[in-house]
């Protein structure tokens, strides 16, 4: 999914541990609503990055949207860095890209976009019969930042429809990506990583990795933790160094859990763009602006490539989401607390 603020905000984030104390706590981080793309679109609630939380692990980026009946409808638009993760909880979103994808993606199947050094997508709610309303659409969004390692790997997609479930002490959960309780996802990923959609009443006690940092936000229900109650909404940041997460949750409570290894290298985050320095974003905006107006051969064989279905132009309705201006004064760091 892009980030259609009209005006987005500049997110340089420090290597994790660079500064504040380590350790396990609970910090609620409060959601922040964002109209994507104008006062007719789709409003998320994003509560990653935040000021002072840049990322759990690898993890940057987290809107949630729904329940309503607003139909998802995101034209072609540029990625770097990053793989998009996207976890439908009801409707059905149409996935076409770059690297030639065309997928629906239904509840409990997820859908993995690694962009690398670049790749463009759309993304549209799947509409019913002429006469028929909209189904109710209800998703989570997220983005892992790739390490320098990888970051600039060709691009990739992956869909998965059947992905491994774990039943434990009081919970079951759906790993979408890594690892959690001995499952193991078969989601392609390139840092120590968890991704998993939890349900749960009751205690419950879930196994987690000492070594990570953890996450979790609530979507139904609500749940107590170290004796702080979590409803729907705020971020949980977990902290690190808990070799296990013990809740007291209401009846058919749902959640997402995220975790990973503190990432240790300084990301900026601008616009679509997941990148290290000023020079590198502004460079993945520029050759994304400059793909304008070319010819559709051309166009394919730029650094974004062309999305099948859509046209090359940058403001037609097939076409595509032209790249917001940048903040006239260079990006500037923002520190994790």
């Amino acid at each position: 999914m892009t980030n259609l603020e009209i005006a987005p905000q500049q997110e340089v984030c420090p290597p994790a541990g660079a500064e504040g104390s380590s350790g396990p706590c609970l910090q609620l981080w409060p959601e922040r609503e964002v109209p994507l793309g104008g006062v007719r679109a789709m409003n998320v609630r994003r509560t990653l990055p935040q000021r002072g939380l840049p990322t759990i692990g690898a993890w940057c980026f987290l809107d949630s949207f729904g329940p309503d009946r607003t139909a998802m409808s995101v034209l072609p638009h540029p990625h770097i860095g990053l793989q998009t993760v996207t976890w439908p909880l009801a409707g059905h979103i149409r996935h076409r890209d770059s690297v030639g994808s065309n997928v629906v993606v239904r509840p409990g199947e997820l859908n993995i976009m690694t962009a690398g050094h670049g790749v463009s997508h759309s993304e549209f709610a799947l509409l019913p019969p002429a006469g028929q309303t909209l189904p109710v659409q209800r998703g989570l969004q997220l983005w892992v930042a790739l390490p320098d390692t990888e970051r600039h790997r060709p691009p990739a997609f992956e869909q998965h429809r059947e992905l491994p479930q774990v039943s434990g002490s009081g919970f079951t959960a759906t790993v979408m990506v890594g690892e959690l309780a001995g499952v193991t996802s078969p989601a392609t990923m390139y840092s120590p990583i968890v991704g998993a959609d939890v349900s749960c009443g009751g205690d419950a006690i879930l196994p987690l990795n000492a070594d990570f940092e953890h996450g979790i936000l609530v979507l139904d229900g609500g749940l107590a933790v170290d004796g702080r109650e979590l409803p729907p909404g705020p971020l949980g940041y977990l902290g690190t160094g808990r070799t296990e997460l013990k809740v007291q949750a209401l009846p058919e409570t749902r959640f997402l859990l995220i975790g990973g290894e503190p990432f240790d290298e300084e990301l900026l985050m601008w616009w679509n763009f997941v990148g290290r320095t000023h020079d590198e974003v502004e460079q993945a905006r520029s050759d994304w602006e400059a793909q304008d107006g070319l010819p559709e051969t051309e166009t394919a064989a730029a650094r974004y490539g062309l999305v099948p279905g859509h046209g090359p132009g940058a403001r037609s309705e097939a076409g595509r989401i032209p790249a917001p201006p940048l903040p006239g004064v260079r990006l500037t760091p923002r520190k994790r607390l």
